[in-house]
């Protein structure tokens, strides 16, 4: 039974929403964000990658860079403004990118259910990320993006949320320079009990992603309550921030990966050493077809690769994914990369960028190999929660995303 709650949010001004609204901060490189966030005071990315405004040199964890944060919000606040909204309201957020349409419904959710596996995740999260978000939650004191969160779908929550857009004027309303539209609707109060009753009668939530904003919001949350004596745990920093998806509408693209050696292999010694467990062959798709294809790209040729039966079925599902059938009897055993988490050798390049990214990397000799992966469906990724297993890291691109600073939660 999952609790969600509305929250009086910290929002931009209406004509200005499209200049605060900013990508998540973690799909973005410094470069990336500096350039993006260049000429646009108002850009939230100035709060949530400050670094982008101090010294190259200085360590984007250092705590000068949370004090930056920490100011900037506060002069984005005043200049822009952002206003907090007088009561609290539940919003609807939703992205329009081609034909993919989904709406969702803006909250705040509790810890205590991440805590106790009423919402539930696919993913394992890095130390280093989670002691990054968690300082800059509690230097700014506010979540400033929301956690992507999804559900089997419920009819009585879409006819609530499809009434509500019939019936209302969206707040915002505008089209991103990627081309994705962002509309976000106020709902009016006399639907907050309705909204809380459907979604009390959800017996799973699922982090589709921003597993490290969760992770961190439970973190920050142990921390303020630690140093809180009169602590009673309705207090905002028991809560985070999240939009809550139908699991029917959202699409996952594929999380593709570069290599940038053979592991000391000639390539005949890598190709012969592949057969061991697939079979290969030239192909002019670069796209697999299906879950346990995987096509690879090397010295400008694309190649079909199949599971032999050297490959077994496994009872768990995360293992039957084509990304860690990749990773367990091609990228460790091969190429000899142990931990993809942590290893230097590989990259992962996020679908929405497209195969001729892939070719770009391999042919300016960036990397010496590139994989495209089949896509992961929502059904994988709320089956293994629901086994409680973990998906390899960098399995899920989820496009298109929520944009940061639109609705901000002050804790």
């Amino acid at each position: 039974m999952a609790v969600i709650r509305p929250f009086k949010a910290l929002r931009p001004e209406k004509s200005i929403s499209h200049l605060v609204a900013s990508v998540p901060y973690d799909v973005v490189n410094r470069d990336e964000a500096k350039e993006l966030a260049r000429d646009n005071p108002f850009l939230l990315l100035h709060v949530t990658r400050s670094e982008i405004d101090l010294d190259e040199n200085l360590n984007p964890y250092s705590e000068q860079v949370y004090n930056k944060a920490k100011v900037a919000l506060s002069e984005i606040k005043s200049k822009a403004p952002l206003i907090e909204d007088e009561n609290p309201y539940f919003y609807l957020y939703r992205l329009i990118m081609g034909e993919q349409s989904q709406i969702g419904i803006a909250a705040t959710f509790s810890i205590d259910d991440y805590d106790n596996n009423v919402i539930l995740k696919h993913e394992k999260t890095r130390r280093e990320k989670e002691d990054d978000r968690t300082n800059h939650i509690l230097t700014t004191e506010a979540q400033t993006g929301p956690v992507f969160l999804t559900y089997k779908g419920k009819e009585g929550i879409n006819e609530t949320v499809n009434k509500i857009i019939s019936s209302t004027i969206p707040e915002y309303d505008f089209t991103a320079v990627d081309g994705v539209k962002h509309s976000v609707w106020v709902v009016p109060p006399e639907y907050n009990q309705i909204i809380i009753d459907e979604v009390r009668t959800v017996k799973n939530l699922y982090i589709a992603d921003g597993h490290h904003r969760a992770a961190s919001a439970s973190r920050a949350r142990k921390m303020k309550m630690e140093a809180n004596p009169n602590h009673s745990g309705n207090e905002e920093y028991n809560f985070f921030l999240g939009v809550l998806f139908p699991a029917e509408q959202l699409k996952i693209l594929p999380y593709n990966r570069v290599v940038v050696d053979l592991n000391r292999l000639s390539e005949e010694q890598f190709l012969e050493k592949v057969k061991q467990n697939f079979s290969i062959e030239k192909t002019k798709s670069s796209s697999p077809q299906a879950q346990k294809n995987i096509s690879m790209y090397l010295n400008r040729n694309w190649y079909s690769l199949i599971p032999n039966s050297n490959v077994k079925e496994s009872e768990k599902v995360s293992d039957n994914l084509n990304v860690s059938i990749l990773q367990n009897y091609l990228l460790e055993p091969i190429l000899g990369i142990d931990d993809p988490r942590t290893n230097k050798r590989i990259d992962f390049i996020g679908g929405i960028r497209g195969i001729q990214e892939l070719e770009k990397l391999v042919d300016s000799g960036k990397a010496a190999i590139a994989f495209s992966m089949y896509p992961v469906s929502v059904n994988d990724l709320m089956n293994i929660s629901d086994g409680g297993e973990v998906m390899p890291p960098k399995s899920t691109w989820f496009e298109p995303k929520l944009r940061d600073g639109l609705l901000i939660h002050l804790i």
